[in-house]
C-alpha cells in the first residue's frame, strides 16, 4: 500500500502519530467508565444532543398530508442537517485536538463516549442476572431497556434470545463501526457516524408514520454499516474459533448461510455467526407494540435459550472486542513496516 493512500485511509496524522494513543486510550477508558454515568448524569450524552435536534426538525417537517415524495425531501434536509452539526462538532474537537498533546484530551474522551463495548455488555449482562434473580418479570424489564419488541409477549426464551440478538446486532452499531469510521476520517467520522446511526434508530422505521421521511435516514445507515457488519461477523466468527465453548467453524457456516435470512441487509453477518457459534437459533416471529413480523429463524441450533445462554454470548461478544480493538494494531505494525 502505498503511504498516501494510507494516508488518505487514516487522516489524523497516521498511525505513526496520535492516532494510535487515541484509540488506546479511548478504548481503556471505556473498558473503565462504561457509559460514564457520572458525567452524563450531569450533561446530556452527545447521542442525546443528536436525539434533541433530530426530533425538534421532525417535530416541523414530518407533518401528515404531504406527499410521499415531498416527506421523503424533508427526511433528507432533516438528515442532511444532523449530519452536518455532528460533523461540525467532530471538526471542532479534531482542531483542537492538533492545538497540542493536552488538548487531544478532548478527542480521547470523544471517541471513548462514543464507542460503546462496556455499555453494551452491562445492559445484557442486565437481563441474565434480572432473570436468575427476579424471574421472567426482571428479565423483561430489563431487556425492555435495550430491544424495542414487546416484551410482555416474551417467555424466558424470548427474553434471552432478545438479549443475545441485541449484543449481535448492537456489537457492529455500537463497536465496531464507530472505530472503523474514526480510524478513516478521524471525529468528524465517528461523528457523523453516530448521527446516521441515531436517525436510523428513531426515524428509519417502516411504519406509517416514517416509511417515507426517515427513508433516506435508513438507506443510508445500511450503507455506512455495510463493512464494519461485515468486518463484525469475521471477527466474531475468529473470536469463536478461540473460545472455550464456541465453534468457529458453526458460526463461518451458518454467516454464509443465514446472514441474508435478515431483513436488514447488515445485521444478519452478526446474529448469524453469534447463533452458529453458540449453536442457538436467533430471530424468527417476534412482536412489536401490534405488530407481529414473521421472521425466519437464523440458526439451526436450540430456540430453548436461557441466561447461561446470554452469558455464553457475551464471553463471545469480550473475546471479539478484543479482536476488534487488536486490527488498529495490526495496521500500525503494518504502517511502520512500509
Amino acid at each position: 500500500m502505498e503511504p498516501d493512500l494510507v494516508d488518505f485511509l487514516i487522516p489524523v496524522s497516521g498511525f505513526s502519530g496520535p492516532l494510535f494513543t487515541i484509540l488506546v486510550l479511548a478504548l481503556v477508558l471505556d473498558a473503565i467508565f462504561g457509559d460514564f454515568p457520572w458525567l452524563f448524569s450531569r450533561i446530556s450524552h452527545p447521542v442525546v444532543w443528536i436525539g434533541n435536534l433530530i426530533a425538534w426538525f421532525e417535530a416541523r417537517l414530518n407533518r401528515p398530508g404531504r406527499s410521499h415524495a415531498d416527506l421523503i425531501v424533508r427526511g433528507i434536509v432533516t438528515s442532511l442537517a444532523v449530519i452536518a452539526a455532528a460533523g461540525c462538532f467532530g471538526g471542532v474537537v479534531q482542531l483542537v485536538s492538533t492545538l497540542g498533546d493536552v488538548f487531544r484530551g478532548f478527542e480521547i474522551l470523544l471517541v471513548a463516549v462514543l464507542i460503546a463495548q462496556k455499555g453494551l455488555y452491562q445492559h445484557v449482562k442486565a437481563v441474565s442476572t434480572a432473570l436468575r434473580k427476579d424471574g421472567l418479570a426482571g428479565g423483561r424489564k430489563a431487556v425492555s431497556m435495550i430491544v424495542g419488541r414487546d416484551p410482555d409477549k416474551l417467555d424466558e426464551a424470548g427474553v434471552s434470545r432478545a438479549a443475545i440478538e441485541s449484543c449481535a446486532e448492537n456489537f457492529s452499531d455500537g463497536v465496531v463501526a464507530p472505530l472503523f469510521w474514526y480510524v478513516v476520517a478521524g471525529p468528524i467520522g465517528i461523528c457523523v457516524y453516530k448521527a446516521i446511526n441515531t436517525l436510523d434508530s428513531m426515524i428509519g422505521h417502516r411504519n406509517e408514520r416514517y416509511l417515507y421521511f426517515g427513508r433516506f435516514a435508513a438507506r443510508l445507515d445500511d450503507v455506512v454499516n455495510f463493512i464494519p457488519a461485515r468486518i463484525a461477523g469475521g471477527v466474531i466468527c475468529l473470536a469463536a474459533v478461540l473460545g472455550a465453548k464456541t465453534s468457529g467453524k458453526a458460526a463461518w457456516q451458518t454467516l454464509l448461510r443465514d446472514a441474508g435470512k435478515h431483513k436488514s441487509p447488515n445485521a444478519g453477518w452478526q446474529e448469524a455467526a453469534f447463533a452458529g457459534a453458540l449453536d442457538l437459533a436467533l430471530a424468527g416471529p417476534r412482536q412489536y407494540g401490534d405488530e407481529i413480523v414473521d421472521d425466519p429463524y437464523i440458526g439451526s441450533g436450540r430456540r430453548d435459550v436461557t441466561a447461561s445462554d446470554i452469558d455464553r454470548a457475551l464471553s463471545l461478544y469480550t473475546g471479539a472486542c478484543l479482536i476488534n480493538a487488536a486490527w488498529p494494531v495490526v495496521i500500525k505494525l503494518l504502517w511502520v513496516g512500509l
